[in-house]
């Protein structure tokens, strides 16, 4: 039977019709796949642009890293070493010169501190009681005369102002001694038996306690107990606190065996009634 070629007309346009769509399928799936592989270049530029690879660390930063770390295994300073530096400038050393009869003269050596913009300084008065001559001597080297300007007896306190000041006066900062308990940190710089510049460190031993200088039977009440040690030379320095705030006067050490040694008990007039010879307001 003869094939009459106008029976299917439209067969090979269908069969041309296939191939197109084909194509046209595979370049939308091309397109596709394209764009998503351009998208993750895009994304992974992007990417390292806002979170770069680490730089790799240098040996100097490593061993910065191991010095930063050695330092902060380091204790800090003791509250002592602070304290000494805090109080050093405002401390100094208080030579009195008696006439003695018989003798060509006593130098007799204590302490005090400076507590004022003026100069003057804090110190016991049994330091420079009867004194034909004082000086005084600053941390900085500097050795002037001074005069005994307030005394209050009855504390055992007296006020000296230094002819010549030196033209660097760092006054202590003053404390409350109210604010201290029995068992707080105290510490006491003087010139114990001549050895100038001295720390000792203790506790607050107890308050209010009563005492009677064997010298002049003077009786003093009122007293801070402490057991930092002090000895002849640390009269009229100044007892401290863990800031390094003036709490105190050092005035006198218990000595029941009738010697100038420490024996553990030392006693100092609350700074809030030794200032007022130095007409500094009470607390």
């Amino acid at each position: 039977m003869q094939k009459d070629p106008n029976e299917f007309p439209n067969s090979e346009p269908k069969q041309d019709s296939g191939r197109e769509w084909n194509i046209r399928n595979f370049a939308r799936r091309s397109w596709w796949i394209g764009a998503v592989i351009i998208a993750a270049l895009l994304g992974a530029l992007f990417y390292n642009l806002l979170f770069p690879a680490p730089v790799p660390i240098s040996q100097a930063e490593i061993n910065e890293s191991i010095t930063n770390a050695i330092a902060s295994a380091t204790p800090p300073a003791a509250y002592s070493a602070q304290i000494y530096q805090t109080i050093l400038p405002s401390f100094v050393l208080i030579q009195a010169k008696r006439e003695v009869p018989q003798e060509e003269g006593k130098v007799g050596v204590g302490s005090g501190v400076v507590i004022n913009a003026n100069g003057d300084i804090l110190t016991a008065l049994h330091v420079v009681a009867d004194s034909t001559e004082i000086e005084v001597i600053f941390t900085d080297g500097s050795q002037v005369g001074a005069e005994m300007i307030a005394a209050e007896p009855e504390n055992d306190i007296a006020v000296l102002h230094p002819i010549q000041p030196p033209e660097l006066i760092v006054p202590a900062v003053l404390g409350n001694p109210n604010s201290m308990h029995i068992g707080d940190e105290a510490y006491a710089v003087g010139n114990p038996l001549g050895l100038s510049g001295s720390l000792s460190a203790g506790v607050i031993s107890g308050f209010n306690r009563s005492f009677t200088i064997d010298e002049t039977g003077l009786e003093l009440g009122g007293l801070i107990q402490f057991d930092a040690a002090v000895n002849p030379g640390n009269s009229g320095g100044p007892l401290l606190n863990r800031y390094g705030q003036v709490i105190g006067i050092v005035t006198a050490l218990a000595k029941p065996n009738e010697r100038d040694s420490f024996t553990g008990i030392g006693f100092a007039v609350p700074i809030e009634i030794a200032g007022g010879a130095a007409g500094i307001p009470e607390y």
